[in-house]
């Protein structure tokens, strides 16, 4: 499966989840993404940084807010390889594997619960494909 397949079928398709991105593990590259759903450089890097343990992302991340397609969210969690944000009633839950970080927006009318099993489905899907 291609990784916009990825995006399409395992994220989006699921409807938890109404855009998503698969970003380098190192935070350089966006591999697949939905259509109008693009992040910057600099919010790659800060995703991968947060997620490889760097402590002073996280906690500006904590103080500053996490942005994504240049919108700010509250980050109230960050742990285990996973962060999950919120902007009102809309969220993201991210989630690291050995080779990607998945991203997955989800819309007020989607249940933040229910997207980030979603995001944390297909990374642990992907960890046991060796990505």
């Amino acid at each position: 499966m291609s990784w916009q397949a990825y995006i399409d079928t395992s994220l989006v398709g699921t409807g938890h989840i109404d855009k998503a991105a698969i970003i380098s593990a190192a935070g350089d590259s966006a591999w697949a993404a939905s259509g109008g759903f693009q992040l910057k450089p600099e919010e790659m890097k800060a995703i991968a940084a947060i997620l490889s343990g760097d402590d002073g992302a996280r906690d500006k991340a904590f103080t500053e807010g996490l942005f994504i397609c240049g919108q700010r969210y509250v980050m109230p969690r960050a742990e285990d390889g996973s962060i999950y944000a919120r902007s009102g009633r809309l969220g993201v839950a991210i989630a690291k594997t050995k080779q990607a970080i998945v991203v997955g927006h989800h819309g007020e009318t989607q249940i933040a619960g229910n997207a980030t099993l979603t995001v944390e489905a297909l990374a642990d899907y992907l960890i046991g494909q060796s990505y």
